[in-house]
């Protein structure tokens, strides 16, 4: 498939007419770098788009641009058919983006609970004292790790410290939905999992296809981007060189898009006679 080709396919997604958010001529430099150039880029609701590429190819540019962490030198954004900006974090949490980076930011002294509300805990006020509902934030905690079908936590009040790495990334991503977003970034969310815990958090991301969000993924591994994905972006050099339908490629396709090298042809001619 070619890459003008693949584009084209993807934009018969079937997915809402509308996209979620829509990203056209997003641009990013750092002094004489170019992070990012002309990139444009739609994700639908409902979908899990894939972000690929090589380092320093610009997926965690286009996420933090997103976020509003890093905002865009350049560039118009559209969420839900409207002209916004994504200039800090604040625009894009009040827009429904959220994002768990690869770090996690949880913190590790403290509880599954503490770590999913903090920063928004839930308080109630009796006269003249303001006190943490630890009995609601609790079954809130229960409740939305069901949900996501996260049953290999032994308690809510567990220590993050003591958690493994599969489920300290399912905390992350459940803490993301507290705020009810409509779409989440997720930052390479599988990387140095086990194969148990990779296929939790692929399920997990599943789920919030099933809710209807808009996700995107980036990720190196090739085998999970077409297990849990709807279409894949490749970033080569900053730029988008393709959009695939994952039923519809291969991982050659992929890997071509990422070198900028047709693999396949390069496979025959290096057959022997």
């Amino acid at each position: 498939m070619s890459q003008s080709q693949s584009t084209a396919d993807a934009s018969g997604a079937d997915t809402a007419s509308q996209p979620l958010l829509a990203l056209k001529g997003f641009t990013k430099s750092f002094g004489p770098v170019e992070a990012l150039k002309d990139v444009d880029l739609e994700v639908y609701r409902g979908e899990v788009l894939a972000l690929v590429g090589d380092n320093g190819a610009g997926k965690s540019t286009l996420i933090k641009a997103v976020s509003g962490a890093q905002p865009a030198d350049s560039g118009e954004a559209t969420w839900e058919g409207r002209t916004t900006r994504l200039t800090t974090p604040h625009d894009a949490t009040e827009l429904g983006i959220a994002t768990v980076y690869q770090d996690l930011a949880l913190a590790e002294n403290l509880d599954v609970v503490a770590n999913l509300f903090l920063g928004q805990e839930v308080v109630n006020t009796v006269p003249g004292v303001h006190v943490l509902d630890e009995v609601g934030m609790e079954q809130k905690s229960v409740e939305l790790l069901s949900s996501l079908g996260v049953t290999t936590l032994r308690s809510v009040r567990t220590e993050v410290a003591s958690l493994s790495g599969g489920q300290r990334q399912a905390v992350a991503i459940a803490r993301s939905l507290l705020g009810e977003p409509k779409m989440v970034l997720l930052d390479e969310p599988t990387a140095a999992l086990g194969i148990v815990q990779t296929a939790q958090i692929l399920k997990l991301i599943e789920r919030l296809r099933e809710r209807g969000l808009g996700v995107i993924v980036i990720s190196h591994n090739l085998a999970n981007v077409f297990e849990v994905s709807d279409r894949i972006a490749v970033l080569r050099l900053g730029r988008l060189a393709a959009t695939f339908k994952a039923g519809d490629a291969s991982r050659e396709d992929i890997v071509a898009s990422i070198t900028g090298a047709d693999v396949r042809e390069r496979a025959t001619e290096e057959t022997p006679l």
